[in-house]
């Protein structure tokens, strides 16, 4: 195997182990009834994050150093095209993402109440139509590493 190979294995893992649990995320807080359930789902949700930016890190650095081993990968379309659009997704986490869930996260820690309240569905609603959007970001790119079409 080639160090090459060993990174491309590495970027397939990080792609499965970055990608793969924050396509489940918005799904697993939809399925809460009550606050509590709410309050456990994003625990759940927390925990999964990590996976996702232990992934993503990985994922960004092998993808630099198989780039930097072959550099015309960075000529290829299909390449610069994904590095971008990670960056962009990248940057939805602290520009756009955070400043969305901060509130979630505070009504979650104040409301003592089992029902969960209509401003939450509000607040969950812009969050996760970002977090959508983000999907279909990760999706492209995953098509794009996949079918290297240009």
């Amino acid at each position: 195997m080639t160090f090459y190979s060993f990174l491309l294995l590495i970027h397939v893992f990080s792609a499965i182990l970055g990608m793969g649990p924050g396509f489940v995320m918005i799904y697993i807080v939809n399925r809460a009834k009550t606050m509590t359930e709410l309050k456990h789902a994003y625990l759940i949700r927390n925990r999964l994050h990590n996976f996702v930016m232990v992934g993503g890190t990985l994922l960004l650095l092998s993808g630099l150093a198989m780039g930097a081993i072959r550099p015309y990968l960075f000529h290829m379309g299909w390449y610069v095209t994904s590095l971008v659009l990670f960056l962009i997704a990248l940057g939805f986490g602290p520009v756009v993402l955070s400043p969305r869930s901060k509130p979630i996260k505070a009504l979650l820690k104040s409301h003592t109440d089992d029902k969960i309240p209509d401003t939450y569905y509000a607040l969950a609603g812009k969050l996760f139509f970002y977090e959508r959007i983000e999907n279909i970001i990760f999706m492209i790119i995953i098509a794009l590493m996949v079918l290297k079409p240009f």
